[in-house]
């Protein structure tokens, strides 16, 4: 019986596809949703569980282009910093604001409980899923690309040294100069500030439905399973510890290519 909390966007597609063959499997999955949604929709092999949030789907498509958007955008690195410093707290506040609707929804929140679910398979790039498989105290199954600011190699404890491990978006490759380690050392500066501001507000919701102080490692580092969406031809080799199981990029079905 498994309790499913994803995060929309590319995040569910990829899910969806492991949701289905789960279900075609005989196996028992509800999927908690907000009413607001672009990708999770209803299917015959689960039954679906919806919350109202204060939002639109116009609001909600609104905010996604202009997130996506700045990605694209050319500029200096502080140009670039600040705009996605915005970008990412109008997305978290969606998130933290859907969170607490479905926190504070005392008739879900009494059915959750009440069903006694086995597992909780979960995108921890949106911290809800974990905050309820601590309420139900239940294992959680983490299944993601990663998380920003390298939170899942700390939370794993996998040893990332920036001398030898080269950051996201800086072209850099595993043979560096001196200089560029030095470079690769200072990338991870923003970060702190970046990830400091988007998961924070987990923490606070946490803590305040949980009634104990929560941080936003103690949810990370719950997870039993890390299923890590992770292609090796795109990304270095790093090492993982047992409990991370390398699936690959599955970010769409798998179809047969023509000739």
């Amino acid at each position: 019986k498994l309790l499913v909390v994803p995060a929309d966007g590319s995040h569910w597609l990829s899910m969806h596809e492991v949701v289905d063959i789960l279900g075609k499997r005989g196996h028992e999955v509800v999927v908690v949703a907000p009413e607001v949604t672009m990708h999770i929709k209803p299917s015959k092999n689960f039954v679906m569980q919806m919350y109202s949030v204060p939002y639109t789907q116009k609001d909600l498509k609104k905010e996604f282009q202009a997130f996506f958007h700045f990605s694209f955008e050319q500029g200096s690195f502080l140009e670039r910093f600040v705009k996605a410093y915005q970008g990412i707290k109008r997305i978290t506040n969606f998130g933290v604001s859907g969170c607490a609707h479905l926190l504070q929804n005392k008739e879900l929140i009494r059915y959750l409980e009440e069903s006694k679910f086995d597992a909780i398979l979960t995108d921890p790039v949106l911290l809800c899923g974990a905050i309820l498989a601590k309420h139900l105290s239940i294992p959680a199954v983490y299944f993601l690309r990663g998380i920003p600011c390298g939170l899942d190699f700390d939370a794993t404890q996998c040893p990332r040294p920036p001398s030898y491990v080269p950051r996201g978006f800086t072209q850099l490759t595993d043979r560096m100069s001196f200089l560029q380690r030095v470079k690769n050392l200072l990338h991870d500066i923003p970060d702190i500030f970046l990830c400091d501001f988007a998961f924070q507000p987990y923490s606070k919701l946490a803590s305040e439905f949980l009634q104990m102080e929560v941080t936003v490692q103690d949810l990370l580092r719950q997870a039993s399973v890390w299923l890590l969406r992770s292609d090796f031809v795109l990304e270095y080799p790093r090492p993982l510890m047992p409990n991370i199981i390398p699936i690959g990029g599955v970010n769409c079905a798998h179809k047969e290519l023509p000739q």
